[in-house]
């Protein structure tokens, strides 16, 4: 049986298991996806092509060594992901909407089977993606439409890193690949807000180890700095938006407004937030802008997208901090510990931004 087919048989499986989903959106999602594995090369491959680039080759032997340090040296399964490349025709993978009620932050959400129930939709086709986005606004919702440029299959197939990964520096590459790696360490499913913070820290902490701790690196290199200074602004911007989520929950909670109350004082919020991070926050960022924040529109789902990566993040590097940094460690106690709560941020302590003034590892 080819590659093909088995891939094939895999999307109808699929389809047929997903009563809940649109078997055509999981069939053109399933087609899109094929299209990708079918493009795949060897990384090996292409680094001993002489007419690649050299920028390209340099990226992608980050790619091959931030995968045996994922496995080797913070213990996750990495099967065969991203031993291969994919370099694809346009500039963007995917898009991503998402939706949200005006007076609450509460995802509308999609379920799906393996992943149970997300609050965003993948579309390969941007018509797709605009005609949903407006049948969601045409019922009153919030919406955000976001290009990604990489995804995890959690280990099913053999993800290939593809050329949009690229577009970045080498930290942000490496950072990526261990995002994505992370998910198939542990992903807890119908939470999507903790795998993807989970997966955030776990990328930037392990950027730092991979260029302050290998060979050819080291702590007084640039490219180790710049890891560090990045997993700090992520700490600040992280207080940035939990905060901004309790002002949001106390107009949303309060029973005595109106819907359009509500909507009326979320735009006072927004006015206030925007300005102190103007004043405040921005400021204190070391190598980041967060310059999208501040260039896309503030609703309810532009929001949600941003609390599903960067929630609790110096809880995380407390977490950490208090297994004396040991990264393995912290990993496969999170792992086990998902097991005995309903909620895994549960396993987190409070500090409310206390970290940021410790000094990384």
């Amino acid at each position: 049986m080819t590659r093909r087919l088995v891939l094939a048989l895999g999307v109808l499986g699929l389809v047929a298991s997903c009563a809940a989903c649109s078997p055509v959106y999981v069939i053109k999602a399933g087609i899109a996806e094929m299209r990708i594995l079918r493009a795949r090369q060897p990384i090996h491959r292409v680094l001993n092509d002489s007419t690649i680039d050299p920028d390209t080759r340099g990226k992608l032997a980050h790619v091959l060594e931030a995968r045996r340090f994922a496995a080797e040296e913070l213990g996750i399964d990495v099967g065969d992901s991203y031993t291969m490349y994919t370099e694809l025709e346009r500039d963007t993978l995917a898009l991503v909407l998402s939706a949200a009620p005006k007076d609450r932050l509460q995802p509308r959400t999609w379920w799906f089977p393996v992943v149970g129930r997300v609050p965003y939709k993948g579309f390969f086709s941007e018509e797709d993606a605009l005609a949903e986005q407006a049948s969601l606004a045409a019922e009153g919702l919030d919406t955000q439409l976001r290009p990604t440029a990489a995804f995890s299959t959690l280990g099913w197939f053999n993800d290939p890193v593809l050329s949009t990964v690229l577009r970045t520096d080498d930290v942000e590459v490496v950072e990526t690949v261990l995002h994505e790696l992370s998910h198939q360490h542990l992903f807890v499913p119908g939470h999507v807000g903790f795998n993807e913070s989970f997966a955030t820290f776990v990328g930037r902490v392990g950027a730092i180890r991979y260029f302050c701790g290998r060979e050819g690196g080291g702590p007084d290199t640039v490219k180790c700095a710049r890891a560090q200074s990045r997993w700090r602004d992520y700490q600040r911007y992280s207080v940035h938006v939990d905060a901004l989520v309790g002002e949001l929950q106390a107009v949303y909670g309060d029973p005595s407004l109106t819907y359009d109350q509500k909507v009326e004082r979320r735009e006072e919020v927004f006015a206030r937030v925007l300005a102190r991070f103007d004043d405040e926050v921005q400021p204190t960022f070391e190598a980041l802008t967060f310059q999208g924040y501040r260039d896309t529109p503030l609703n309810n789902a532009t929001l949600l997208g941003r609390i599903r990566y960067f929630h609790r993040l110096p809880d995380f590097a407390a977490y950490l901090e208090a297994r004396d940094g040991d990264l393995v460690r912290a990993l496969a106690e999170l792992k086990a510990g998902v097991e005995t709560v309903d909620d895994p941020f549960d396993l987190l302590p409070q500090t409310g931004g206390g970290t940021l003034g410790r000094a990384p590892h």
